[in-house]
């Protein structure tokens, strides 16, 4: 008869215990996000990033030479900002009742009333102002500019001009913490600058390895985590304080969106291969991917509401892409007018 140890014995009970344990073996629970609505906003072209006005519950949306308003709880378009040139992004200075639109194609912000969309200012920028936040702290907005690689903040009391931070590289999107440090993505150097929005001196900046050309971003102010959404099809964490990686997890390919829900612990990230992948924070140094919702193709960014912890989509139905050319060797595919769409997911 052969013998065994209680050692043995011990790691055996173990073992079994953990066949049968639904703590020890629990899978990260879905969240049951899925689609709630479609609607079909129209219009032609391209498109790029959504803002919230989480006052008025407008949804401003970049499209073309335009910027699309829907009220996201009664479902209505309202009547578009037009005669803009190649929009990117709209940021709120809610408190002075402004709103700005980047032209990446004039190199040039906008200003708008917020009530009534009427166009107030142009402000000169670098080249190619795309993505943009308004920092409360500071009371400026930054314009992150990709052909000049800097930033351009902008005094929202007078929309004079304060100065440029040179960011050593093309900026993708941005955070502040609230406390005087405004965080952004640097894509061609797959790094995080960090600056101060008063001085606008660049304090620090680390490299996001493994993670490669970072686009998205969010922030959890209360754990200083920054998450960055990496074009090889990975969520990068970083300390926002150190610059340390701390962990990856993976998502779908062209991510260009990525937010942060605090109140629920979620990471989404909005993927251009037609998916949204959500990520838990199981705690500040720990993420498991919960699951991956299909969405549409072209749905790279993305919008979150912080009351209804619903997730907002834009794209449009595609067509073939054009042949490369010598000048342009990577062609997009055609845009079918009239399909462009936003779509809204909920649990």
């Amino acid at each position: 008869m052969k013998k065994y140890s209680c050692k043995g014995s011990i790691l055996a009970l173990a073992l079994i215990m953990s066949l049968f344990s639904p703590e020890l073996n629990a899978k990260p629970k879905s969240t049951g996000y899925h689609l709630i609505k479609k609607t079909v906003l129209g219009g032609e072209g391209f498109w790029d990033c959504l803002s919230l006005d989480s006052e008025t519950r407008i949804m401003y949306i970049t499209h073309g030479t335009e910027v699309v308003l829907f009220q996201i709880d009664s479902g209505q378009k309202l009547a578009p900002i037009t005669g803009l040139q190649g929009v990117h992004e709209v940021a709120f200075a809610s408190k002075l009742g402004r709103g700005y639109i980047s032209n990446g194609r004039s190199d040039m912000l906008t200003v708008f009333n917020l009530k009534t969309g009427e166009k107030l200012a142009e402000i000169k920028t670098g080249a190619n102002p795309d993505t943009m936040l308004f920092d409360d702290f500071s009371g400026r907005l930054f314009s992150f500019n990709g052909r000049s690689a800097d930033a351009t903040a902008v005094n929202a009391t007078d929309n004079g001009v304060a100065g440029t931070v040179p960011l050593g590289g093309k900026p993708e999107f941005a955070q502040s913490d609230g406390k005087g440090t405004i965080f952004v993505n640097i894509e061609d150097t797959s790094e995080i600058a960090a600056f101060d929005s008063k001085s606008l001196k660049v304090l620090r900046r680390w490299k996001l390895a493994p993670g490669e050309e970072p686009s998205g971003l969010a922030l959890d102010k209360k754990n200083r985590r920054l998450f960055s959404g990496c074009s090889n099809k990975m969520l990068v964490v970083s300390n926002a304080d150190t610059g340390a990686i701390v962990a990856t997890a993976p998502i779908g390919s062209g991510c260009d969106g990525v937010c942060f829900d605090p109140a629920t612990g979620l990471i989404f990230s909005s993927n251009g291969e037609g998916t949204l992948t959500v990520i838990r924070q199981v705690t500040p140094d720990k993420y498991a991917v919960v699951e991956t919702v299909a969405t549409a193709r072209g749905a790279r960014t993305l919008e979150l509401d912080l009351r209804t912890h619903h997730v907002f989509v834009v794209t449009a139905e595609l067509g073939p892409a054009p042949a490369a050319t010598t000048e342009n060797p990577r062609p997009r595919p055609q845009v079918l007018p009239g399909t462009f769409q936003i779509l809204e997911f909920g649990r």
